[in-house]
Formats: structure tokens, sequence, C-alpha cells
């Protein structure tokens, strides 16, 4: 059952890591903690839903979600990195 996931390994673990960021930068700007928290696990328990029946319809585009995926993430991630060195 789990070798279907296997393809998205490097989306999940650095999808997390992403999330991490991003939830860092709400606790900096002032955001409070506790609807952060559970904005957060609303994301992530939807984003679970769509990946598991996703991932059963979608699988024979593996290539390109891994892309699309991966390139946001780094997009995100420069944009948290941006964020966080020009506008202290």
């Amino acid at each position: 059952m789990l070798e279907q996931y296997l393809p998205f390994v490097g989306l999940i673990i650095f999808g997390n890591i992403e999330n991490l960021v991003l939830s860092s930068q709400g606790v900096v700007a002032g955001v409070n903690p506790l609807k952060l928290a559970i904005a957060s696990i609303i994301c992530v328990s939807l984003w679970l839903i769509i990946g598991t029946f996703g991932t059963q319809l979608l699988i024979y585009y593996v290539d390109f979600i891994d892309f699309i995926g991966g390139f946001a993430i780094f997009v995100l991630g420069l944009q948290a990195m941006y964020e966080s060195v020009f506008h202290n």
C-alpha cells in the first residue's frame, strides 16, 4: 500500500519543512498562535485527504506533480527567506 506514495516522498518531506517555515513566519509576524495552529491543522488535513485520493487518480502524472510541487516549495522558501532578510 505504501509503495504508491514512494514517488511523492520528496514532496512530503519538503512540504512539511515548508509548512514549518510558513508557520514560523506567522508567529514572527504576530499572528495568534492558536488561530495559526488551527489553520495549519485544517490545511494539513485537507492536503492529506486530497493527496490520498489524488494519488490514486493521478499516479500516472507523478513526474509532473513532483516538479510542480517542488517548484512551489522552492518559490515559497525563497519568498520566506526574502521576507525574513529584507523586511525585518
